[in-house]
Formats: structure tokens, C-alpha cells, sequence
């Protein structure tokens, strides 16, 4: 079974709190997009561990594009010597409008569906 902990957006304990999850053996360690971006702790984190996985869960995919995404997912893949994962999310109609002043659309629908 894997375990996943999380860390907080403080930059100066981020490293740390990775490092200590590490050592009590958790799989990985994720960071939210709630108040901030939760791209810049996993960097600390990538450089205070050599095991876990380092995870967004999420990111908000349409506040993106896809462009900044595949740098900051590749850098963040090199920092940490493959072991980032990219959690995406759309969020809600409200976030999308309100937090993201940006356009709200329906989901995409296979067209197999």
C-alpha cells in the first residue's frame, strides 16, 4: 500500500517537512492549489528527498496552458530525477469565474459516449 502526506506552502519548512516524511516512509508528497501555487514546494521538496514522489493533487488546469505546464512538469521531473507526478483538476464553475476570472464551459464529452 502507498501512503501519500502532505506539505504546506511555508518555503522555508517545505524541504524539511518532505525530508521527514520521507524518513517515516511515506510513498509521496503532494501539495494542494488552495491559497498558493502548489508548483514551488515540490522544487524544495525535489532537493530535500531521493525517495517519495512528488505530487500536485491538483493543479488547476484551466487557470494553465498547456505550454507552462509541460516546462514546469518537465523541470520539476528533472529536479527530482523522475519522480514528479502532474495532478490536474477543472474545478468548478464558481473558481473558474470568480478565483480565475476566466470563462466557464462544460467539460468535454468523448464522442463515443
Amino acid at each position: 500500500m502507498k501512503v501519500d502526506g502532505g506539505i504546506g506552502w511555508n518555503l522555508d519548512a517545505a524541504g524539511a517537512q518532505a525530508r521527514e516524511l520521507e524518513e517515516l516512509g511515506y510513498s509521496g508528497i503532494q501539495t494542494a492549489e488552495t491559497a498558493h501555487d502548489p508548483f514551488l514546494p515540490l522544487a524544495f521538496a525535489a532537493k530535500a528527498t531521493r525517495r517519495v514522489d512528488l505530487i500536485t493533487g491538483i493543479a488547476v488546469a484551466f487557470a494553465r496552458n498547456p505550454l507552462l505546464l509541460a516546462h514546469l512538469g518537465h523541470d520539476l521531473n528533472a529536479a527530482s530525477e523522475g519522480r514528479f507526478v502532474l495532478g490536474l483538476g477543472s474545478q468548478i464553475r464558481a473558481h473558474i469565474t470568480k478565483r480565475f476570472n476566466m470563462p466557464w464551459s462544460s467539460p468535454a464529452i468523448p464522442a463515443n459516449s
